[in-house]
């Protein structure tokens, strides 16, 4: 026998579906603030590593060989952070290695050089305290190739 549904049963069911749909609003704009302060603060990652990296080469005159020592020392201090804090690892790498590359590259650096020896410096330092390293590796390429094409160098090169 089918049930007859009554009116109350069926406003009882809108206010629920509303109510769902305000849940789902909170949760949709909630999670869209998150992933807006996520964006800036990978743009403030990049604005300190590639100012750091370009004043440290500056202070210290060598632009030709510092590029790659500044890089690891860059990438250990980020790999620090990331374990201090205990998460950030994966996200921040990107935005390391992309403000590396920039700051290497407001000197007139060895991109391709220092562009190889962040890769290597990212993997290492991720399998040394245990960080996803294919997820690592992925996201200091994309970290160089986005900071490659802004800079006006050729993708294909690094």
């Amino acid at each position: 026998m089918a049930e007859k549904i009554t009116k109350e049963e069926t406003i009882k069911e809108e206010e629920t579906s509303k109510g769902i749909g305000k849940a789902g609003t909170t949760v949709k704009e909630g999670i869209v603030e998150s992933l807006k302060g996520i964006n800036e603060i990978e743009a403030e990652i990049v604005s300190l590593v590639r100012s750091t990296v370009s004043n440290t080469l500056q202070a210290t005159g060598s632009v030709a060989n510092g590029g790659v020592n500044v890089s690891k020392d860059i990438l250990k201090g980020a790999i620090a952070a990331a374990e201090e804090v205990g998460t950030g690892l994966t996200v921040s790498t990107k935005s390391v290695a992309k403000g590396i590359i920039m700051g290497v590259s407001d000197v007139g650096g060895d991109v391709l050089t220092v562009a190889g020896q962040t890769i290597r410096s990212a993997v290492k330092g991720a399998a040394e305290v245990g960080g996803d390293v294919g997820v690592v590796a992925r996201r200091t390429v994309d970290g160089v190739l986005e900071a490659t094409k802004e800079i006006g160098g050729n993708v294909e090169e690094v």
